[in-house]
C-alpha cells in the first residue's frame, strides 16, 4: 500500500511513518506540513492508495482539503484530530472519510485501522479483477444474443421487464450473455403464468422459447439457453459474493443472497475470495429455478 501523510506536525508524521515502517504495512511515498496543494492529480501521479490526513492545519483544514478531491479520490482516507465534536466527525465522514482516529495516537489502534482499511482495498481490488474476468463471459456483439421473444398471448407489463432489468442491472448482469434468455423467460411467464399459480418446469419453458424462435432444432436450443443460463446465473453469485466480501453489511447484499441463490453456495464463493481464490461454476449448486422464480416474483409487486 502507498500512504501520504499529510500532518503539520512532524512529530506526528514521523510516528506513523516508524508505524508504517515497522509493521511492513506499506510505503510512505511522500509526508507533507500542509494540504494546501491536495488534489486528486497529485494522489494519482503517486499511486496512493491511503491518505492519512489531520484535521485541523493551518493553511487549509483536513475536511475543507478532502472536499477540493469531489470524490475523484479512490482510496480510503483516516483523518487524524484532537476535536471530538460530534458535527465535525459527521461532516468528515459525509466528504469520504472512511476512518477517523483521535489524538493522542494509539500505537495499536492505528495498525489495526490501518490493516482494515488494506484489506478493504485488497479485496476491492480482487473484486474489479474478477468481475473484469467474469465479463468475458458477455457477448461481444448484439448478433451474440438470441433475438427476443414476442409473448404468445397478451404483451407483457413493460414495468415488470422494468424490474427485471433493475436486479439484473444490480446484480451485474444487464449485458452477460443469458440476459437475453432471462428477459424472454419474464416475458413468458407473464404471458403464460397468472400470478399465484405455479411456474412450469423449466424444461418446457426454454423448449417453448426456442420453439418461438423458430429455432431449428429446439431441443438443442433449450439445452444451450439452459447452459447460457448457468452461466449467468453463476456470475451474478460471484458478483454477489465479491460484494458481501468487500462489505458484508450491504442492503443489497442481505437482500438478494438467500433471495435468488442458495447462501451456502453464497457464503463458500465469499470465502474464496477472500483468500484470493477465484470461484469457478464446479464449485456451486447452480439453482435455476430459484433464481427465474425469484426474478418473476419480483416483476409481479
Amino acid at each position: 500500500m502507498n500512504f501520504l501523510l499529510i500532518d503539520d506536525d512532524e512529530a506526528v508524521r514521523l510516528m506513523l511513518q516508524d508505524i508504517i515502517e515497522d509493521y511492513s504495512l506499506g510505503t510512505v511515498v511522500s509526508s507533507l506540513a500542509s494540504a494546501a496543494d491536495l488534489t486528486a492529480e497529485l494522489l494519482a501521479a503517486h499511486h496512493i492508495d491511503i491518505l492519512i490526513i489531520d484535521m485541523l492545519m493551518p493553511d487549509i483544514d483536513g475536511i475543507q482539503a478532502i472536499a477540493k478531491l469531489h470524490g475523484q479520490f479512490r482510496g480510503k482516507i483516516i483523518m487524524l484530530s484532537q476535536i471530538e465534536s460530534k458535527d465535525l466527525v459527521g461532516k468528515a465522514y459525509a466528504e469520504g472519510v472512511d476512518y477517523y482516529i483521535t489524538k493522542p495516537l494509539n500505537r495499536n489502534e492505528i495498525v489495526g485501522v490501518i490493516r482494515n482499511v488494506s484489506e478493504h482495498l485488497r479485496l476491492a481490488a480482487f473484486a474489479r479483477n474478477l468481475q473484469s474476468s467474469l465479463a468475458g463471459l458477455s457477448p461481444t456483439s448484439p448478433a451474440a444474443v438470441p433475438p427476443s421473444v414476442t409473448a404468445p398471448a397478451a404483451a407483457p407489463r413493460k414495468d415488470g421487464l422494468t424490474a427485471a432489468k433493475s436486479v439484473m442491472r444490480e446484480l451485474g448482469l444487464l449485458s452477460a450473455l443469458g440476459t437475453s434468455d432471462i428477459l424472454d423467460i419474464v416475458s413468458y411467464l407473464q404471458a403464460t403464468c397468472p400470478a399465484g399459480s405455479a411456474m412450469p418446469s423449466l424444461k418446457s419453458i426454454f423448449l417453448a422459447i426456442a420453439s418461438q424462435r423458430n429455432a431449428a432444432d429446439p431441443r438443442r436450443e433449450a439445452k444451450a439457453m439452459e447452459q447460457r443460463l448457468r452461466r449467468t446465473v453463476f456470475q451474478g453469485l460471484v458478483n454477489l459474493a465479491t460484494m458481501g466480501a468487500v462489505d458484508y453489511t450491504n442492503p443489497l447484499f442481505e437482500e438478494y443472497a438467500p433471495l435468488y441463490f442458495d447462501y451456502a453456495d453464497v457464503r463458500h464463493a465469499m470465502t474464496q475470495i477472500e483468500n484470493n481464490q477465484k470461484p469457478t461454476i464446479s464449485d456451486v449448486h447452480i439453482n435455476l429455478k430459484k433464481f427465474i422464480s425469484a426474478l418473476y416474483d419480483a416483476t409481479q409487486k
